[in-house]
């Protein structure tokens, strides 16, 4: 009644400034109606049920993508173990017994509320060209703390002794770059060796190398991330602006220390012995230096005031309430039989939509147009999202489907969950008339590509299959930016997918022979190349997740993006905070 009363005065008065005034008062007015309203709750929902049991005419490439799919599980489940063990026996005993140290993952058993955390990455630095480094020096993923999601990143010292290699740097600021898109507190575990030296031109001078953590660090804390600093090891050099730039800093007496050179390079400069405790020891910091807020006797002491830091931010999260989960129809273990060992043994995508959503419900968006990609939304553990995912080639009509599908996403604030399985190579340019097709094409995959970089809404992609050529950018891969990127442990990663060599080399009809060595050569490289280890090795996505662990992840993922909604008072620009 009173946005039609102010409507009627405007046209008395024909006050554009009018106007403007009263829409701010009628926004004014909705906010503090729905600030009264203390729960919420989403629309009713009757999305039809996708009833695709396995049919007998599906059971000859269902066996054969389950024994490729066990045998890749093999696989992650001994580069796990590998990773899990760290530096090795010798250098645990030697972080436990001589250095009286916490291991990292018993140091998050005592910072998380439990052990339910999303690991980022866990077999990063395995098969580079300098060596195997398990979990690339460092833990990193996101947990509970005090009910509050949580960035952490741990030093592992058993590994190398907590030196930072290039793929350290990498996947610290992999991390950071999570906490920054997604707006979540940030916990530095620090216990670090400094940087490999002989890898330095890899670690320092770039813009996306060593400098850059600290740069992150500055940035993250004028956007109001919180940042929290436990120093329960060695900070030496770079290393010791990690504690001085977070907003607090806890620090362990006789385990901890901050100092930009340590002993050896005191004694070689000036011949003076001093102790690491005198130098650059908790009781200093805490008491004379001030370079930290919280003085800790013990490790575990240090995990409870962090905790009680991490209580103290500015969160307003809902009331938990039991929900009743809605799991799908069928049973998760057979995504197991659809995850594709190649290309053409691609099953209907369908089949591993009604695996993951509640109830196995999904509204399909264009259902009669572009068949190749499936778009529509569903509900994953309560969360609505709009699903995009491959069913063959991304033709011309696939593409303009998904730009307008993903611009729908957009305008109604939707996150969008890719399920990325690309063609394994371009269609070859045969006669005029493919020409045409694949020029008509190219120009709707650029609108594809624009809608999906452009979109401003959160964006989750699992590689469920192949990652090759231009198709994976526009199904939202690593280089568009989305919030988080998973493999399947059978998926590919590469320009053209092995066996395709020939479509990236020029033909040469003289020198056949030759032609085919060339082949046969890039074909084994591409083989070992886009192994889905081999990426995640090198940080190329967050990690490799199980199929029947996918709708797990998706829903931490969706709860994760979700919190940044609860803090409150993040409007207010402010400079970052300095140390006394």
């Amino acid at each position: 009644f009173c946005r039609q009363r102010n409507i009627q005065t405007y046209r008395k008065f024909k006050s554009v400034d009018f106007i403007l005034l009263v829409e701010q008062r009628w926004q004014r007015s909705v906010r503090r109606m729905s600030s009264v309203v203390k729960k919420k709750r989403s629309l009713r929902s009757a999305f039809p049920v996708l009833d695709l049991p396995l049919q007998p005419i599906h059971q000859h490439v269902y066996e054969a993508n389950l024994r490729n799919s066990n045998a890749c599980h093999e696989k992650f489940t001994e580069l796990s173990e590998k990773v899990r063990k760290g530096g090795g026996d010798n250098a645990i005993a030697r972080h436990t017994q001589r250095n009286r140290k916490l291991l990292v993952r018993d140091r998050l058993r005592l910072l998380l509320d439990d052990e339910g955390f999303l690991e980022l990455s866990p077999l990063a630095g395995l098969g580079l060209p300098y060596g195997d480094i398990p979990s690339a020096g460092c833990l990193t993923g996101i947990g509970r703390i005090s009910g509050l999601w949580c960035v952490f990143i741990a030093n592992d010292a058993t590994v190398k002794g907590g030196t930072a290699y290039p793929i350290t740097v990498k996947k610290q600021l992999r991390a950071q770059e999570v906490a920054i898109q997604n707006r979540l507190p940030c916990v530095y575990l620090v216990d670090s060796g400094g940087a490999f030296l002989p890898l330095q031109s890899e670690i320092f001078p770039d813009k996306n190398q060593g400098g850059r953590t600290f740069y992150n660090e500055a940035i993250m804390s004028a956007m109001k991330i919180p940042q929290v600093s436990v120093v329960c090891g060695s900070c030496t050099a770079g290393g010791a602006y990690i504690p001085t730039m977070a907003e607090e800093a806890v620090m362990v007496h006789r385990i901890g220390t901050v100092f930009l050179g340590g002993p050896p390079l005191v004694k070689a400069a000036t011949g003076e012995e001093v102790t690491p405790e005198d130098l650059g020891g908790a009781r200093l910091h805490a008491e004379v230096s001030g370079c930290i807020d919280h003085f800790a006797w013990e490790e575990k002491e240090a995990y409870v005031c962090t905790r009680n830091i991490i209580s103290t931010l500015n969160f307003q999260l809902p009331e938990e309430e039991e929900a009743e989960v809605k799991e799908p129809l069928y049973s998760p273990e057979e995504l197991l039989g659809l995850a594709p060992q190649s290309y053409n043994y691609s099953l209907d995508v369908k089949m591993v939509i009604s695996r993951l959503t509640d109830e196995s419900r999904f509204h399909e968006f264009k259902a009669r147009y572009g068949t190749t990609l499936i778009t529509g939304f569903a509900k994953i553990h309560g969360h609505l999202v709009g699903l995009v995912a491959n069913n063959g080639e991304l033709s011309h009509q696939a593409a303009l489907k998904g730009s307008h599908f993903v611009q729908l996403c957009d305008q109604r604030d939707i996150p969008l969950v890719f399920l990325q399985n690309t063609a394994p190579t371009v269609a070859p340019t045969l006669s005029s008339t493919q020409a045409e097709m694949n020029s008509n094409c190219l120009k709707a995959q650029g609108s594809m590509m624009s809608a999906v970089a452009c979109a401003s809404v959160p964006k989750i992609t699992v590689v469920i299959g192949a990652c090759h050529g231009a198709d994976s950018y526009a199904m939202c891969g690593r280089a568009f930016d989305p919030n988080f990127l998973f493999l399947w442990p059978n998926a590919r990663v590469s320009m053209a997918a092995p066996g395709h060599a020939g479509s990236l080399l020029p033909p040469d009809s003289a020198q056949e022979e030759e032609q085919k060595k060339k082949q046969d050569d890039l074909n084994r490289r591409l083989k070992e190349e886009s192994s889905a280890f081999y990426s995640s090795g090198r940080l190329w996505d967050d990690g490799v997740i199980l199929p029947q662990d996918t709708r797990k992840v998706l829903r931490d993922c969706l709860d994760i993006i979700k919190q940044q909604h609860y803090q409150l008072s993040t409007k207010k620009q402010q400079s970052t905070l300095l140390r006394v």
